[in-house]
């Protein structure tokens, strides 16, 4: 058995990436349509939305407005999150923004030292969420065609993420030691004429450089999700889910959607006029969740940090369950 076990954590990703690459040809056309509507959404959505979020967040990281909103919110940050309130930027950016650009912000507060490692983990578990434009605009109008809908969807994803930073204010408790100067060995940094042109340049390209990361994994989960319906592979699944109360379609979206979330939330709409408020909680949960394609995108962005991503997987699954609470209490 031991024999086995060593033999399988040796040759998994081996096997794994063989069917891969066996599947991409096995079923080329559909997977070609897919990686090409996957170029489409990231071309189409993701580049004009999250792109200039990236540039504002790298530059504003070379000003002193986050020493100005620390100095103005660290009273109530520290009591509430257990976090400095130069962390506030993450928490704004990310509620405005969308993913991942929470995910990026606390990984440039870490690295501009504003933020202690356990800080940063506490940060990541809350401030990576879906944006309002997504949220009102995608799901609200384009796919449930009810703009009230899109905003109960809204309310609780934002009350969601913000009851889970007040339970990660608890991870790590004993572990937060700030050190005082921080913001001062960051000062040569600041923005100013002189530099202006160098530190824009290298803001665009660390910027260029994330976009064509999320732009890789988007078509990627986008060929995935392509080959996992072709080998009925997701169908079945979610019929083991039906046979437990579950209706097909709903159990369909709720698999798509973990892998990766547009197509679940697309998948769920579907079933908006035979079963309304399973639908509309289907798509709470998952826009709490984010899906493993997210995921798998902070994983990209945080990993040279050393920032665990143990904190933020956790603290997804809590999104999803108190965006269902309140989603139902507000409907």
């Amino acid at each position: 058995m031991r024999f086995i076990v060593i033999s399988i954590r040796k040759y998994f990703f081996t096997v794994l990436f063989l069917l891969f690459t066996l599947s991409l040809i096995l079923f080329s056309s559909a997977n070609l349509e897919a990686a090409q509507n996957g170029l489409k959404l990231w071309s189409n959505s993701v580049v004009p939305t999250l792109f200039p979020f990236f540039i504002a967040t790298e530059l504003l990281c070379r000003t002193n407005f986050i020493h100005i909103l620390g100095k103005f919110l660290n009273r109530f940050m520290k009591p509430v999150f257990g976090v400095p309130g130069q962390s506030a930027i993450a928490i704004i950016m990310g509620i405005i923004s969308g993913y991942p650009v929470g995910a990026k912000v606390v990984c440039n507060l870490y690295e501009n030292h504003m933020c202690t490692k356990t800080e940063a983990e506490r940060l990541i578990a809350f401030t990576n969420n879906s944006g309002p434009i997504f949220i009102l605009g995608s799901v609200g109008v384009s796919l449930l065609g009810n703009v009230q809908i899109g905003k109960i969807l809204l309310i609780s994803h934002i009350l969601s993420s913000l009851l889970v930073g007040f339970v990660f204010r608890f991870w790590k408790k004993n572990q937060t030691n700030l050190t005082s100067n921080t913001w001062q060995s960051q000062t040569k940094e600041l923005i100013r004429v002189s530099n202006l042109g160098e530190i824009l340049g290298e803001s665009i390209k660390k910027s260029i450089s994330t976009i064509l990361s999320i732009g890789g994994f988007v078509v990627l989960f986008s060929v995935i999700l392509s080959i996992l319906t072709s080998t009925q592979i997701l169908t079945s699944f979610a019929n083991l889910l039906t046979n437990i109360g579950i209706p097909h379609n709903i159990a369909l979206s709720i698999l798509s959607g973990i892998i990766e979330l547009t197509n679940g939330l697309q998948t769920a709409s579907l079933c908006y006029t035979n079963l309304p408020t399973s639908c509309i909680l289907t798509c709470s949960f998952l826009l709490g969740f984010g899906g493993i394609s997210v995921l798998l995108q902070v994983f990209s962005i945080i990993s040279k940090s050393g920032i665990s991503i143990k904190p933020y997987f956790y603290g997804k699954i809590l999104h999803a369950l108190f965006s269902v609470i309140l989603t139902f209490i507000l409907l």
